[in-house]
């Protein structure tokens, strides 16, 4: 049965991407006192990188947030991983850390940012307001942004 969280991405005609695996040293979502803190994901979908460089030089601010969404997928398919496929298990979300990799004038991070504040909402109604942050900064490696995740689950 599929949560509500994942009937609401199919009414918006989203689905999620397979969850990644680490490559480093740590794991992808690490579940302690209640709270599911998510490992920085990149705009990938499985092995595919549909959006690579920098926001403001190869990368548009419309790509960005089209990649930004994308992480965001990424990051409740490690949900759902973690949470033995159950998203029902989340209660809220609590807070997104935006890293985009830009122009060294772009000033533009939090508007990149919006668009997965927004879909968190869309998706999970007063439960997906969240804190946030969101720096403009050089890399990870030649995404263009990776984003963090803190949810409250049960």
């Amino acid at each position: 049965m599929a949560s509500r969280i994942e009937v609401r991405l199919s009414e918006l005609g989203l689905t999620l991407p397979p969850a990644g695996t680490a490559v480093f040293s740590y794991q992808p979502v690490v579940i302690a006192q209640g709270f599911a803190f998510v490992a920085g994901q990149p705009p990938l979908n499985g092995s595919q990188q549909p959006f690579i460089g920098r926001v403001g030089v190869e990368i548009s601010e419309a790509e960005a947030r089209e990649a930004v969404k994308l992480s965001g997928l990424n990051i409740l398919a490690q949900m759902k991983s973690a949470l033995d496929g159950d998203l029902d298990r989340i209660v809220r979300c609590v807070k997104l850390g935006f890293f985009i990799n830009s122009a060294g004038d772009f000033r533009g991070a939090p508007l990149v940012a919006n668009a997965l504040s927004d879909l968190m909402v869309e998706l999970m109604g007063d439960a997906g307001r969240h804190a946030r942050f969101a720096v403009g900064t050089v890399g990870p490696m030649d995404f263009p942004c990776s984003v963090e995740a803190i949810f409250q689950v049960r």
